[in-house]
């Protein structure tokens, strides 16, 4: 069997090679010649998998290990009997993370209490499911904003997309990228819907470039619609928009996914897949060891501290957000070489809390982000 895979996809060096030939490429440089004998492909988001790069090859099974899969073209692969996979889930705890560390920093350059806002979360999927309930530890409203869902399940629980833009002080965007249909988001967040924010509201993005029109936001941060706007992802990466890069509070290149739990879990599920596909015998693999960072212990004293500022130390520990938008400002031009080089974060629940001088209710938030925790 021969198998192509992204040079860029951590963990997965050594784990094939007993089963197959296995060539590594650069995820963007994959071309057509590179897979006509090719039985299998593992990719990310830079590697577009469409009639040009796949018409004529061999390739019989595709695994993104990624969340996203727009990506790949499924109505081709699928009528020409191309059998693909996602990692539907493999990060969202890895973004739900960023949003933390996002929401703190904002919070802190604002000078506003999370508690007294309302957050609409466009996206209630698995990433936005989870930034609901960290945001509910927070004590900060809730809104939901997703039509499939609402569709299925019924309107009780969700907010339409107009009450979320008259509402919500905050709106980040968690949805897939949708080029057409009842469910289109492309450039979802464009001119008119920018018009019609207060100059109080902040956005976030994590989700595609593309779901949100650069030009208008450009204009909208220009004119100052907008209070403050978080952008990880960008139309056309990796050559982004420098002038939005200067406008946007915060700034990083596309890897609130980027921890080493999540990138685990894709290049696991990508591999189980693949196994399961061809039969092989490794269906449960996981990586060996992920690594941990220096220090996992996490102290606090909570002496003068109120519960946001406490958590916004704790997060931070974990997250170095700023760190991340530095680096993007100070050379935008290497946006993939800082996400192939991305330093090691680990996600919440590889870290142990010790709080001095708090009371029971921090503990009960610190423990719903994830977090081991102790008093003292």
């Amino acid at each position: 069997m021969n198998v192509v895979v992204d040079r860029d996809i951590p963990f997965i060096k050594g784990v094939l090679e007993k089963y197959a030939d296995v060539v590594y490429l650069e995820g963007r440089a994959i071309t057509r010649n590179d897979l006509l004998k090719t039985d299998a492909l593992i990719i990310r988001t830079r590697t577009k998998c469409d009639r040009k790069l796949l018409e004529g090859t061999s390739v019989r099974f595709i695994a993104s290990a990624t969340i996203g899969y727009d990506h790949i073209d499924t109505a081709y692969c699928e009528s020409h009997n191309i059998h693909w996979t996602n990692a539907a889930g493999c990060n969202s705890s890895s973004v739900q993370q960023y949003i933390s560390a996002a929401l703190f920093e904002v919070a802190k350059k604002l000078d506003f209490q999370l508690s007294n806002k309302t957050i609409g979360i466009v996206g209630v999927g698995n990433v936005g499911g989870k930034v609901a309930k960290i945001c509910t530890a927070l004590r900060v409203n809730v809104l939901l904003n997703d039509p499939p869902r609402e569709r299925r399940e019924g309107g009780s629980s969700f907010a339409s997309l107009d009450a979320v833009i008259e509402q919500a002080d905050i709106i980040t965007l968690h949805v897939p990228l949708n080029l057409e249909g009842e469910d289109r988001t492309f450039h979802l967040v464009d001119e008119k819907l920018l018009s019609g924010l207060r100059k109080d509201q902040i956005l976030f993005n994590t989700s595609r470039g593309e779901v949100v029109d650069a030009v208008a936001l450009k204009q909208a941060l220009r004119g100052g619609k907008l209070a403050a706007c978080v952008l990880d992802v960008w139309e056309d990466e990796p050559e982004i928009d420098l002038e939005l890069l200067d406008l946007v509070d915060i700034g990083t290149p596309h890897i609130a996914g980027y921890s080493a739990d999540g990138k685990a879990n894709g290049t696991a599920t990508s591999v189980q897949a693949l196994s399961r596909f061809f039969g092989l015998p490794i269906d449960s693999w996981y990586p060996e060891s992920v690594p941990l960072p220096t220090n996992t212990l996490i102290e606090v004293d909570c002496s003068g501290l109120d519960q946001q500022e406490v958590m916004r130390a704790v997060v931070h520990h974990t997250h170095d957000i700023i760190a991340d938008d530095l680096r993007l400002r100070k050379s935008p031009n290497t946006f993939e070489k800082q996400r192939a080089e991305y330093p090691l974060r680990r996600e919440f629940p590889a870290y142990a809390v010790k709080l001095v001088n708090a009371g029971d209710n921090i503990q009960s938030v610190v423990r719903e982000f994830g977090f081991r925790t102790s008093i003292s």
